[in-house]
């Protein structure tokens, strides 16, 4: 099953890569998971939340063809654990569909990516390959029992910032779990305003980025968990701004105002994102030009 070809002294240079394995693999993972790309692809379009899902697999390709240099360099050698991979993620595939569930049956598709790259091309690039592949991941939503319990909290966590705020420039509110009594009217910071939106985009563009312009793990790390306060901090900026302008004008909590106000709030998370790594990197640099 080996793709590599010893080159015969004195003869022609042999490709180490034996692309007809890869696309025969290639076009079974497509024909098995149509259905499921198909649906990810539409929930895509229809849950806000995941408006970024487009972007990821166009950023693991982009970020493979980088690769593409090094990757054939190497000389596949097959580890037959990834055909016991490919198997788990046909059980899981078959479970996810027999039950409903759409993360199983969605996660099996990476689990299923990864088996075949283990088994085609082997530890070295499967190794070369894990970023892109593990990004794949951040395409499919979470369960619905885990979005649950993460954005009440989220709600209740924007709620008291934005409260603390609101009065600490003399608005008057009333806070009562997720919902803030304003002079001129009520505003409830529903799960589309809980922040989850800005958290996953956020922890997408925090992993990316990392891998782009820092080569220390720890400090990817650190970004990627960083985006945690970053995104709440942001979406309590983006409730507090919401009971100012409703202040203003009612009309102003809603529609193209309310959704504007977000995409500007995202922004500015996004850069507190880059500034906070520049901040480190400068940081880092002083510490290390003392000794």
């Amino acid at each position: 099953m080996s793709s590599a070809v010893n080159a015969v002294p004195g003869g022609p240079k042999q490709d180490s890569f034996a692309w007809p394995v890869v696309a025969w693999f290639g076009a079974l993972i497509v024909a098995c998971y149509a259905p499921i790309i198909v649906a990810l692809f539409n929930n895509w379009g229809s849950d806000d939340d995941m408006g970024h899902g487009y972007f990821v697999p166009v950023i693991a390709g982009y970020i493979v063809w980088l690769k593409k240099d090094e990757l054939l360099k190497l000389v596949p050698k097959p580890n037959w654990w990834g055909l016991a991979i490919i198997l788990y993620g046909a059980v899981q595939l078959y479970i996810g569909t027999l039950g409903a569930e759409l993360f199983l049956s969605r996660t099996a598709m990476v689990i299923t990516i990864m088996g075949a790259v283990l088994f085609v091309g082997g530890n070295k690039i499967f190794k070369e390959l894990a970023f892109p592949m593990f990004l794949l991941f951040l395409m499919i939503p979470i369960p619905a029992v885990v979005y649950n319990q993460i954005t009440f909290p989220l709600q209740i966590k924007a709620s008291e910032a934005a409260d603390f705020a609101l009065n600490l420039i003399n608005i008057p509110v009333l806070r009562e779990g997720n919902v803030l009594e304003l002079p001129s009217q009520r505003l409830s910071v529903v799960e589309a305003c809980s922040g989850i939106r800005s958290l996953l985009t956020l922890t997408f563009l925090a992993l990316v980025y990392g891998y782009f312009f820092e080569t220390r793990v720890w400090v990817r790390a650190v970004l990627f968990f960083s985006t945690i306060p970053i995104a709440i901090a942001a979406n309590a900026g983006r409730v507090t701004l919401t009971g100012i302008l409703s202040e203003i004008k009612p009309e102003y909590a809603e529609g193209f105002f309310h959704e504007f106000s977000g995409w500007v709030i995202f922004m500015i998370a996004l850069a507190i994102m880059v500034a906070f790594h520049q901040a480190i990197t400068k940081g880092l640099a002083r510490l290390h030009a003392r000794k």
